[in-house]
């Protein structure tokens, strides 16, 4: 390659129309997946105070929320239950008239057109607030879970759900879940599997959104160490040897080189989900004026697409459709 003064890379920085031509890595809306928060009732709009702007709602008002998020382009919503009960083994999350059922059914019915995606955990319905069954000890009991995340997945593949995402990081919940659903007939329902999920101090108001703090200890003995990614590799190989669809890391901003890695390796499809403390912590700076909180927004989700994810798990789904729609 030439140097200067013959090539001049600001040539092409010049406008706005030449940056377009020579853009790398492009951000659609059809990326972008938005997390809904759903409970029982109607009329129901409880505003998360950690997350401004987010609610937990009922069905109707989470409608509401999809079709604008759908008419923005955006690509599917996930969806979390906050149940009217909770108890040990968290049964209300197999109830066929839950909040996520419920909604599944509202959203294929209303607006067939958009990825409907549900999140499947124990720790929204267990009244301990981890994300399966516990020992005398208070280890969670990983291969008794297996056979509760499998009843929330059947019970989601019925209501209609277009892809199931267990976010528990159980051992081999991928393989059960898979051979469950191909035995009940769902065969063409996919697993995004939260594949890489790390033990973050980065989930802290989604804990308030989904009512899903730990009564005690926390979730460092299933959710990943921080340091590790080959370990994250050892997951993500697993996940897909067990039938994983799409394969996830989770948080997002501060694993972009896993995210890197996971797609480089595997050529997998990847989500990558920009969690509850990524969008607080720019809300917060942005309310304060200390940046300029949409093209911090912007620039964080290019981040995320220009690592190698092909879909985006965000709270600025919305907002960042409709910026981004020509």
């Amino acid at each position: 390659m030439s140097g200067y003064p013959e090539y001049r890379p600001r040539r092409l920085r010049r406008t706005e129309a030449l940056r377009r031509l020579v853009r790398e890595t492009h951000l659609h809306p059809s990326q972008l997946v938005l997390p809904l928060f759903v409970r029982s009732g109607t009329g129901v709009r409880k505003p998360i105070g950690s997350m401004p702007g987010s609610c937990q709602t009922s069905v109707d008002e989470m409608l509401a929320d999809a079709r604008a998020a759908h008419a923005a382009g955006v690509g599917g919503v996930l969806l979390f239950g906050i149940p009217d009960r909770k108890d040990a083994t968290g049964s209300s999350a197999w109830d066929d008239e839950g909040p996520v059922q419920q909604a599944v059914r509202a959203l294929k019915q209303r607006l067939p057109e958009l990825a409907v995606i549900t999140d499947v955990c124990m720790c929204e319905y267990t009244d301990h607030g981890h994300c399966g069954i516990l020992t005398p000890d208070g280890d969670v009991d990983n291969d008794a879970t297996l056979e509760l995340l499998v009843k929330e997945s059947l019970s989601h593949a019925r209501a209609g759900a277009d892809l199931v995402a267990p976010s528990d990081m159980m051992d081999g919940r991928v393989g059960a879940i898979r051979r469950a659903l191909d035995h009940a007939g769902f065969t063409n329902t996919p697993i995004m599997s939260y594949a890489a999920k790390f033990a973050s101090g980065l989930y802290g108001p989604f804990r308030e959104a989904a009512e899903s703090t730990p009564q005690h200890g926390d979730r460092r003995s299933y959710q990943m160490d921080p340091a590790n990614t080959d370990e994250a590799m050892r997951e993500v190989r697993l996940d897909i040897a067990e039938g994983a669809d799409i394969v996830m890391v989770k948080p997002a901003g501060a694993y972009l080189d896993v995210i890197a890695r996971v797609k480089a390796e595997t050529a997998y499809p990847v989500a990558a989900y920009q969690v509850s403390g990524e969008f607080a912590m720019i809300r917060a700076a942005a309310e304060r004026g200390w940046i300029d909180g949409e093209r911090v927004m912007l620039e964080s989700l290019l981040a995320i697409r220009r690592a190698g994810a092909d879909i985006i798990i965000t709270y600025f789904a919305t907002e960042a459709a409709r910026m981004l729609k020509p």
